[in-house]
């Protein structure tokens, strides 16, 4: 008989097989099944399953990688809770259920990620182009500087606060033509002054 794991008093004696007889009051003799390490015990089923649970996962998953994590995750938890497992037998099915399990986990946390992961910014351009850029728009400023006064602001409204001819003319109370004409003549003498520059 057997009380919290140690044999009883009656009698009892190891074999060499790592069996355990007992003698119950009866004077019968019993064998106990052999008691095998949890580090035997998780070799043995890590052999015998472990690339079948990788497909398994795998299926689930669709990702080799993580599904491979899952596994191991599975075995690790079933070597720490291998005293505590009633029935040894079932060890492999305990497992797969594991597998099961930590996979429809993996795929609800990642549809959490996934639900509120941030949008990407825009792609940021190198410190080199920044530094091109920053050159070019100096020059540029430069340019619209040098320009007469009429030119500069209707240029600046055209192409940086992007207004129509039509509001341009309202802002700076000139007709819509001399807008035309103030752009035409401010624009060749900024590529002249920037090609000069380049």
């Amino acid at each position: 008989m057997l009380r919290s794991g140690k044999p009883a008093a009656t009698g009892w004696r190891r074999t060499g097989v790592s069996q355990t007889v007992l003698n119950d009051r009866g004077g019968r003799w019993s064998v106990q099944a052999p008691v095998v390490s949890a580090d035997e015990a998780i070799t043995s089923l890590y052999a015998a399953h472990y690339r079948s649970l990788v497909r398994i996962a795998a299926f689930l998953l669709h990702d080799v990688g993580t599904a491979e994590e899952v596994v191991q995750d599975a075995f690790v938890e079933l070597h720490g809770h291998w005293r505590r497992l009633r029935d040894p037998e079932r060890a492999a099915a305990y497992l797969r259920q594991a597998v099961v399990n930590r996979s429809r986990s993996r795929l609800r946390h990642q549809k959490v990620v996934d639900r509120h992961a941030p949008t990407p910014g825009p792609d940021a351009p190198s410190a080199e182009y920044g530094a091109i850029g920053a050159l070019e728009r100096a020059e540029v400023v430069a340019a619209l500087r040098a320009l007469p006064v009429r030119q500069r602001e209707v240029i600046v409204l055209r192409y940086y606060a992007d207004l129509s001819e039509a509001q341009i003319a309202q802002a700076l109370g000139i007709s819509a033509g001399a807008v035309k004409s103030h752009a035409s003549r401010g624009l060749a003498a900024l590529r002249t002054t920037l090609e000069r520059l380049s």
